[in-house]
């Protein structure tokens, strides 16, 4: 087979695997169809062959298991054993980050509502009703959330889409017209100082002065009495709130890249309300992340680094953190990881904690009667930095076919 002839194969084939999801039995029309116990049998899990092509492009870094990996002890580096350890834990990250007793914010967002098709997104179809949300910030900073209301509305559930460092929009129009043709409430979230939301922030020893900061300056706004993390932390949670006083939601998902998926790998670990997350390709254990081939080591930004956050990461390392967003009734996670990304977390250095993660998580949620799911899906289809269509299309399918018997 040509090299042309691959990449034409592949590529229908994640196009065909994303359009065929739209079709695909809907939460409300499973029940119906199976009582609402059973699961449906129907629409198997969609696979996809590794990308030849793109493969033969890369090093061998890409396709072994780097050395520094190599001996690391996984059940022993995870601290959580018990669901009662997720409960112990949780309290501990939120005090880092609001510098409080534990407690999310219980605030709600300035809402404007049928604004229209907001000029800063892309165009999505199906939309009845776009509203605004504002979360307002310390020194100034705001986030703005656009909420969309698909015509459609099988089901009472809602997803969170949260883009990353200023990555095209193409992965978040693709994934959010996704849910919305599934009839999902999708809201929108950009990272602090990225998209629509603004780039300047008031000194932190002097409010009449504006800077312009990056995230890797956001240290000089740490206090014993605030931690810049509120800024990337707060606008999911006081979004939840308006969510949840709003659409009185069944579940909300959450899906994410980059930084995004940073965000909807912290932010539900933090806050039990989300339901079901998929972040991509937007964190690795820190013992991993010298080994990643490109950038090496991948190190992240100011939020993701251990060294930047002593306090936050000497409570909970990675793995800790997949638990504690995974444990719980109907909870689950599927992390997501390119291994040809061009970015950032990429090659197989993950296989070195998958199977002891996912096996902590299902002890705890059988064994304590927690419940509780975590995953890992390897993406080689590409070599991009996207939520990918295959990649959408497992998503799709684990919220629409998977957790059909689920709220």
């Amino acid at each position: 087979m040509t090299s042309v002839n691959r990449r034409s194969m592949l590529g229908t084939l994640g196009a065909a695997a994303a359009s065929a999801s739209v079709s695909w039995t809907l939460p409300g029309a499973a029940e119906a169809s199976t009582g609402g116990g059973d699961r449906p049998r129907s629409a198997p899990r969609p696979v996809a062959p590794v990308n030849a092509e793109v493969a033969a492009a890369h090093s061998a870094a890409y396709k072994t298991l780097p050395q520094v990996v190599v001996g690391v002890d996984v059940e022993e580096l995870m601290t959580i054993h018990t669901a009662a350890d997720v409960q112990a834990m949780r309290p501990r990250l939120v005090a880092q980050v609001w510098k409080s007793t534990g407690v999310l914010p219980d605030g709600l967002p300035e809402v404007q509502r049928d604004v229209g098709a907001p000029a800063e997104l892309p165009a999505f179809e199906g939309v009845r009703r776009y509203d605004r949300l504002t979360v307002r910030l310390p020194f100034g900073l705001y986030s703005t959330v656009f909420v969309l209301e698909p015509r459609r509305r099988p089901h009472s559930r809602v997803a969170f889409y949260h883009n990353g460092h200023g990555e095209p929009l193409d992965t978040m129009q693709r994934t959010a017209q996704g849910l919305l043709d599934h009839g999902y409430v999708v809201l929108l979230f950009a990272m602090p100082f990225y998209h629509w939301n603004p780039t300047t922030l008031q000194d932190p020893n002097d409010p009449s002065v504006t800077r312009k900061p990056s995230h890797n300056d956001l240290g000089l706004w740490e206090s014993a009495k605030f931690s810049p993390l509120a800024f990337f932390l707060e606008p999911p949670a006081v979004a939840m709130n308006h969510v949840r006083a709003t659409y009185r939601p069944s579940s909300v998902q959450m899906v994410g890249l980059s930084g995004g998926g940073w965000t909807t790998t912290v932010y539900p670990a933090l806050d039990p309300r989300i339901t079901r997350s998929y972040p991509t390709a937007g964190s690795l254990p820190f013992f991993v992340r010298p080994g990643s081939p490109k950038p090496s080591p991948t190190r992240g930004d100011w939020e993701q680094r251990q060294d930047m956050q002593p306090g936050f990461y000497g409570v909970a390392d990675f793995p800790d953190i997949y638990a504690l967003a995974s444990v719980g009734p109907n909870r689950r996670q599927m992390q997501i990881l390119n291994r040809f990304d061009e970015c950032c977390f990429n090659g197989v250095g993950h296989r070195s904690y998958e199977a002891a993660v996912r096996q902590r998580i299902a002890v705890i949620g059988g064994g304590d009667g927690a419940g509780g799911h975590w995953e890992l899906l390897e993406d080689a289809t590409h070599g991009q930095h996207q939520i990918s269509p295959f990649a959408l299309s497992v998503i799709l399918w684990d919220l629409d076919i998977n957790c059909a018997h689920l709220p």
